[in-house]
């Protein structure tokens, strides 16, 4: 038996949950969003903070919705209000599913992948998300003020800027240094000390390292070897998934990725249309990952149809007349251009503000 894993935003749907979220309920929270998003990369990838995570960002930005007035009926109405799905994503889902057992795995707030698996009539059982009641945790007056006073000032940061090569902090510029010092400040001496802060010790969004605990535990439910199991991502939430994978002979796909996820995965996939994820999960289900690379190598209509069926092929030929696709395998010779062309090709799918987030 084979297991098909994917991330939720991204490869199925183009929201990215907590940034509308703070776009909503936060005054410039589109800004203010891509400066904490900006610094949870520092944390997880340059700093690597102990006990921090790809994927933070969600627990960093709670204590500031909840001073702007938002609530678990509020965030569930907004989610439900805004799934916005990548064309093909239902189909995909509903096709995979039938095929083999398929999970969700995705840092997203409980509230948004309840709402997108009543919207695409997928099992909310065969998913992982960030558990999060945020009606549980109080506030008063004098933290909301100050918490809005902060919000204030991080939003009139700039976004720290990750230059390829960064190793460490040292290899920032000094006034990004500088802001990264200042955030520090504002979350791990002042925020954490509020009655509020408590949400920081409580909340445990599902990414990094929780990404691939949840697909150690589908591997271990359904007594599935890791070589069995063909993982989607996106985003540096997704890294330690495709290591695991990787390492464990399973077959990792970057689905219009960021530099994280070109950097980590087998595959890169560039499309609009979710037809390509389709056509990759039967081919592994048939034949596994070696199947799979041999279809990447040689990426054709006349392939497609000779692995598996006219039905695929005709959809894939109907599809690219309206939407790029591009798949090609991930090699240290063409990584670097295709970070740049997937990421490139993301903002064009997501929006530049989305797209640009990692």
């Amino acid at each position: 038996m084979r297991v098909f894993i994917t991330d939720c935003e991204g490869p199925i749907s183009k929201n990215d949950n907590a940034f509308e979220l703070s776009s909503h309920y936060i005054p410039g929270g589109d800004r203010f969003f891509a400066v904490v998003s900006r610094y949870d990369d520092v944390l997880a990838d340059i700093v690597r903070r102990p006990g921090y995570k790809a994927g933070d960002t969600l627990k960093l930005i709670l204590p500031f919705l909840k001073a702007y007035g938002a609530t678990d009926e509020g965030m569930k109405n907004f989610s439900s209000e805004n799934i916005l799905l990548v064309p093909g994503a239902k189909n995909t889902l509903r096709y995979v599913s039938s095929i083999m057992p398929s999970f969700i795995v995705s840092t997203s707030y409980e509230h948004y992948i309840r709402a997108l698996c009543e919207a695409i009539s997928f099992p909310f059982s065969n998913t992982y998300c960030t558990r999060l009641s945020i009606d549980r945790y109080d506030i008063n007056d004098s933290e909301a003020t100050r918490l809005r006073e902060l919000a204030s000032e991080i939003r009139d940061m700039p976004v720290v800027e990750i230059p390829e090569d960064a190793e460490s902090i040292d290899d920032l510029k000094v006034e990004h240094q500088a802001v990264i010092k200042r955030l520090d400040e504002i979350f791990w001496r002042e925020i954490s000390k509020m009655r509020i802060g408590g949400i920081f010790r409580d909340v445990n969004p599902v990414g990094g390292y929780e990404k691939a605990k949840a697909v150690r535990d589908i591997s271990s439910k359904l007594n599935v070897k890791l070589s069995e199991v063909i993982y989607v991502g996106d985003s540096i939430t997704d890294v330690e998934s495709f290591r695991l994978v990787r390492k464990g002979g399973g077959l990792t796909i970057s689905f219009n990725g960021n530099a994280y996820a070109v950097r980590e995965a087998e595959v890169a996939v560039l499309s609009s249309h979710t037809v390509t994820i389709s056509i990759l999960a039967d081919v592994f289900n048939r034949g596994g990952k070696e199947r799979v690379l041999e279809l990447v190598e040689d990426w054709s209509i006349e392939k497609i149809r000779s692995l598996c069926g006219s039905r695929l092929a005709d959809a894939l030929y109907k599809v690219s007349k309206r939407h790029p696709v591009k798949v090609e395998l991930i090699t240290p010779k063409n990584m670097k251009r295709l970070m740049h062309e997937s990421s490139s090709f993301r903002k064009n799918v997501r929006g530049e503000a989305v797209g640009a987030l990692g």
